[in-house]
């Protein structure tokens, strides 16, 4: 029997205003009710290239789609052009669905998103999803936290703003948090494991990297801190992927679950 959303009593998707949902990682099971609520009214919806093309095709078949790009390493639309888009369309007396991967609040510029709204006085809402170091993480087998291997994590992106390392103290993190979460570090994974490990980290630190995390086209590896990038090269691992370096990765061998022949072929 399909869910009846009416009973959930959601609030209600008004025109010209703007809902930042997170879409989640890949696996359309996990959308948040909220979610669906806005796929089912939207006027308008702008999407990522990481939201899977069976949660876009949930929306109405008139709804208005707008491709978003916002792929790393790959030409994307410019972020003011995307904010500029959804006052745009806000304006135009759409209620316009900003559909983004993963959390819009976690590495998803939504707060930049919801500031360009806010500036523009365009009314939102933000919906959270779940997020690839929790969801990706889950997937394969690892858990973000447990009490015998990290009872901390922390979560770092691999790139700043204009493509390089970020300018974090990765002493302090190295130093202070038992499990180390990346997102979109493929490309500067041999430089962050070097500083990782010159600050302290063993070579030998069990390390995971999962490539298109829950989907039918999900992959992951085991290795550690030391030989990491080296496996992403020789494995021609390729993005999204989400890097875990703590104890905690070992608790992949017995509680891996998932089974990618679960899912059908996504994208």
């Amino acid at each position: 029997m399909r869910m009846d959303l009416a009973r959930l009593q959601l609030p209600p998707f008004l025109r010209g205003s703007v809902w930042l949902v997170g879409a989640g990682p890949g696996d359309p099971g996990l959308l948040s009710a909220l979610a669906l609520h806005a796929l089912e009214i939207a006027d308008a919806i702008v999407y990522d290239a990481l939201v899977d093309r069976r949660i876009v095709a949930l929306g109405r078949d008139e709804a208005l789609r707008v491709y978003a790009g916002k792929r790393g390493g790959r030409p994307s639309s410019a972020q003011p052009d995307i904010s500029a888009t959804l006052v745009r369309l806000a304006r135009e007396g759409r209620a316009v669905l900003r559909l983004k991967g993963g959390d819009p609040f976690i590495f998803g510029r939504g707060g930049e998103e919801a500031l360009a709204l806010v500036e523009a006085g365009i009314p939102f809402r933000v919906v959270p999803g779940v997020t690839a170091g929790i969801g990706g993480l889950a997937y394969a087998g690892i858990p973000a936290t447990h009490r015998d291997y990290g009872s901390s994590v922390t979560f770092v992106t691999g790139h700043d703003s204009a493509g390089g390392v970020p300018a974090v103290d990765w002493g302090a993190i190295a130093r202070g948090s038992p499990t180390i979460v990346l997102y979109m570090s493929l490309r500067h994974l041999e430089h962050i494991a070097a500083r990782l490990i010159e600050a302290g980290r063993p070579l030998d630190e069990p390390t995971a990297i999962i490539s298109k995390a829950t989907t039918s086209d999900q992959r992951v590896w085991t290795t550690t801190l030391s030989q990491a990038a080296e496996v992403a090269v020789a494995a021609e691992i390729e993005a999204p992927t989400i890097i875990v370096i703590g104890a905690i990765a070992v608790l992949r061998d017995r509680l891996a679950w998932f089974s990618e022949r679960d899912l059908p072929a996504n994208r």
